[in-house]
């Protein structure tokens, strides 16, 4: 079961995002709450996976996003976010954010969302993504990136190829018929090497060197 805890100042949000991960045998939401309760309430709980709203009066999402990278491991953490909020996007990604998804996402696409960062995935709204990345990224392949995946093992470069496409650990595993604990070997690795503290990070990089042009695995 993965346990989930919504954070948003509208209650319409949070009893939507709720009835719609419940009707999942596989999803647990705990809590839904404002910034002001999250932190105490994720610290209590303990979740899988927090969903939280990137701008919200009070205290906004970016101020919880920090105060729960001081908890010991610190959640799973995808902002809701609107078309408007890139450059908060962006700053919670660099604070360690898994990824984030759009307020109107797909009812059907949710469940499935929470559970691939349950499993260790990333979840970037392909509706947002393109303008975020282009603000990592620019118009042409980084040759800073380029050269840092020579680093990489082989096998690193096809663990770090499906985790920029947001697989999970049991996805990537299952793909390249390894163990998940290998996997999450190779991911420490891939970080290590790559100079950075997230998957987020490390698929930016792939995204800088284009590796996802490449349609090999």
């Amino acid at each position: 079961m993965t346990r989930v805890v919504i954070v948003d100042d509208e209650a319409l949000i949070r009893s939507g995002f709720k009835m719609i991960l419940s009707a999942a045998e596989d999803i647990e939401v705990v809590a839904t709450c404002d910034g002001r309760n999250a932190v105490q309430t994720i610290a209590e709980l303990r979740p899988d996976v927090v969903l939280l709203d990137i701008r919200m009066p009070g205290k906004d999402g970016l101020t919880v996003l920090a105060e729960l990278q001081t908890l010991a491991p610190p959640p799973t953490v995808a902002v809701l976010t609107t078309f408007d909020a890139d450059e908060y996007i962006a700053s919670a990604l660099r604070m360690g954010a898994a990824g984030f998804l759009l307020k109107d996402t797909d009812p059907e696409q949710l469940p499935y969302m929470v559970r691939s960062l349950a499993g260790g995935g990333l979840v970037l709204s392909e509706k947002v993504s393109p303008r975020v990345v282009a603000g990592y990224l620019g118009d042409h392949a980084d040759v800073a990136a380029v050269h840092a995946l020579r680093a990489l093992t082989e096998r690193e470069t096809q663990v770090l190829k499906l985790l920029a496409q947001g697989r999970s650990n049991g996805e990537i595993s299952a793909t390249l018929y390894s163990s998940v604990g290998t996997v999450k070997d190779q991911v420490s690795s891939i970080l290590a090497k790559l100079g950075v503290k997230s998957r987020v990070e490390a698929a930016i990089v792939a995204q800088r060197a284009r590796l996802l042009d490449d349609d090999s695995c």
